[in-house]
């Protein structure tokens, strides 16, 4: 392998994406990668095919997912070097199919995500979406411990 040409950093903005970002950071630096700032929110059903709701709810969604749009360019731009080549991508779907959907699709070396850290009871009653990129993926995966404090 000849390093990490495609790296995708999948954040929540519930995260410490400054950390997060850092991570990727020198990882491109060092292989000269390509880093893609990726958030999946959730599918909106006027979206995809259902009825749709009143005009105002639609409009408020679009502004929404602008807003978080605009919200991940800027922690790419902040938190990046300015020498790595960036883009963030605001996609809609269930977060581990389409994370590793739009993983394949762009040809991804590596997968960044965040690791929040639970009880033990918490880890046995359910599984993190990091768990499941892991289990499901065919990618090599890098997770960063969130400190929840």
């Amino acid at each position: 392998m000849s390093g990490f040409k495609n790296i995708i950093v999948a954040v929540d903005f519930n995260d410490a994406v400054g950390k997060i970002l850092s991570y990727a950071e020198d990882l491109a630096l060092k292989f000269e990668s390509k880093v893609w700032v990726v958030h999946v929110t959730d599918p909106d059903p006027d979206f995809v095919g259902y009825e749709p709701g009143p005009q105002y709810i639609r409009d408020f969604k679009a502004d929404e997912l602008r807003e978080e749009h605009r919200q991940l360019q800027h922690f790419s731009k902040m938190f990046l070097d300015k020498k790595i080549d960036s883009t963030a991508l605001l996609i809609q779907g269930s977060t581990v199919e389409t994370v590793l959907k739009e993983a394949e699709k762009l040809n991804a070396d590596l997968l960044i995500v965040g690791n929040h850290k639970h009880s033990f009871l918490h880890n046995l009653i359910s599984e993190s979406v990091s768990l499941e990129l892991l289990k499901n993926g065919n990618i090599p995966l890098l997770t960063i411990p969130i400190d929840e404090n």
